[in-house]
């Protein structure tokens, strides 16, 4: 039981990672971006071409994954996104999808259908034992980074000046600029972030999930989830949210596998009957 609670803790905190970005994005800048699986993507390809092709180590690899994802979501946050900021959701959810079905076809046509594998360095093989348990020294790791990025997250975001200047960006644009603060930037440095954790996400995710190029897609409905459940007011809310999903899937695929994958959707559905706001959300002032 508790080998499967520690995978299920690690697993949650991986989808963290890989959903924390469209938490930003969607939370605090009001902009859903639905593509945000193709970044996530980008950085786990990069992972295992890097590694597989190059020989460049696993830990070079995951500073690049975040790199290279977050100039992506750079140029793509100055070319195309800024112009969406002002549109309806319905315009940026059409927009966004476009951009993943392009996505899935430049993978699928530069590294094939196949599911993608890489071989992890010597250091996170193997398993360890701790109170009777059998744990993986990779889901220590990723249990060990996603901690310490959600607790950055949260200090970024809460306790210092940028913070609060993307709060109030996003809060009223006009009034922002008004105080001298410069909202463009502002943004494509958040979209820019939020992408660079998605591909960082990515890169993490190799040595957990397979990655093919419908990637985008199959993942799409577990950030959403993450973020439905979570809330999308903090980020300690999407954090929780992910862990409880996170074991909750591995418990039932493991003791019930024959409707195991359902539990989550079952865990949404109850959630937003209770709090449509999402479980961790903070209610709006009366």
């Amino acid at each position: 039981m508790l080998t499967i609670l520690f995978d299920g803790v690690a697993y949650g905190m991986l989808l963290f990672v890989l959903a924390v970005g469209l938490c930003v994005t969607l939370g605090l800048m009001n902009f859903i971006n639905l593509a945000h699986g193709a970044f996530a993507m980008a950085g786990g390809y990069l992972t295992i071409v890097l590694m597989n092709q190059a020989g460049v180590s696993f830990y070079l690899c995951l500073p690049a994954a975040f790199i290279f994802s977050a100039a992506i979501g750079l140029v793509l946050e100055r070319t195309l996104y800024r112009h969406l900021y002002d549109k309806t959701h319905l315009d940026q959810v059409l927009f966004s999808i476009g951009l993943v079905f392009m996505s899935m076809a430049m993978v699928d046509y530069a590294m094939g259908a196949n599911q993608q594998i890489v071989n992890l360095p010597e250091s996170l093989s193997g398993r360890v034992n701790f109170l009777g348990a059998s744990i993986g020294v990779y889901r220590i790791f990723v249990i060990v980074i996603c901690g310490f990025l959600a607790a950055g997250l949260q200090l970024v975001l809460t306790h210092t000046r940028f913070g609060s200047r993307l709060r109030a960006a996003v809060d009223d644009g006009r009034v922002a600029r008004g105080m001298g603060i410069d909202v463009t930037s502002i943004f494509a440095i958040t979209f820019a972030f939020g992408s660079g954790l998605a591909g960082l996400g990515g890169a993490l995710g190799t040595g957990i999930i397979s990655f093919d190029p419908t990637f985008p897609l199959k993942y799409m409905i577990y950030f959403l989830i993450v973020i439905s459940v979570g809330g999308t007011t903090t980020i300690t809310g999407p954090f929780l949210a992910a862990i409880l999903l996170g074991v909750a899937d591995v418990l039932g695929k493991y003791y019930v596998p024959s409707v195991g994958g359902f539990i989550i959707y079952t865990i949404m559905v109850l959630v937003l009957i209770v709090r449509p706001q999402g479980l961790f959300s903070r209610s709006p002032a009366r």
